[in-house]
């Protein structure tokens, strides 16, 4: 352990904003891998119990359970439920607003991801730059029979390189992965949407 922090601590003061970035991002991934947990927005059984509520044209325990739910799933349907007896068209619009703010808090942090994953690389070519310049410095000074001496300067340009990458590269995956998660997420909350909205529809006798 000790090795690492004097490897890591070699590659000088450029460490110490990658090290910053790299624990943003992990904290910022792991707030999301449980944000995004399935039974945390659409739950399976919330959405089945919801559907049977409604085709038994219970509306006031179909509210209560909305209400109960706490998920997104569950505020998206709370809207339509309130919003019985108006048109179709009302109703989607409605949920639309919903919707569009629900995809929103789904994709928070994820533009924190997509920094990381931008910035680190690019802290560690400054890295790079910096390690270089002493490098030139120390062969301008000494000229370059002092084999010791220059390989300071290229070792701090390797390392912070290594770092930037190792930091940006699964911070990228990461920001993909939220990116993907968060459309399958939202993909199945406009499911159930229709699903609802189709059933209040025939309530009222809409077609369409």
């Amino acid at each position: 352990m000790t090795k690492l922090v004097e490897f890591l601590a070699s590659g000088g003061p450029v460490m110490v904003p990658i090290g910053l970035a790299s624990v943003v991002g992990l904290a910022a991934f792991l707030e999301r891998l449980v944000a995004l947990r399935r039974g945390r927005v659409v739950p399976h059984a919330f959405a089945v119990e919801l559907v049977e509520l409604l085709k038994q044209r219970r509306w006031g325990d179909a509210l209560t359970h909305c209400r109960k739910g706490g998920s997104a799933a569950a505020r998206l349907a709370e809207v339509a439920v309130l919003a019985r007896g108006r048109r179709r068209a009302e109703i989607k619009e409605r949920l639309e607003e919903v919707g569009r703010r629900e995809a929103a808090d789904l994709e928070r942090f994820a533009e924190v991801l997509g920094t990381v994953a931008s910035v680190a690389p690019l802290l560690g070519l400054l890295g790079t730059v910096v390690g270089m310049i002493e490098t030139f410095e120390v062969i301008q000074e000494q000229g370059v029979g002092v084999v010791g001496s220059l390989a300071g300067g290229i070792s701090q340009a390797l390392i912070t390189t290594m770092a930037g990458l190792s930091v940006g590269i699964p911070a990228l995956v990461a920001h993909r992965w939220v990116l993907a998660r968060v459309d399958a997420l939202v993909l199945e909350l406009e499911e159930l949407a229709l699903e609802v909205i189709d059933l209040l529809a025939a309530d009222a006798g809409e077609e369409g």
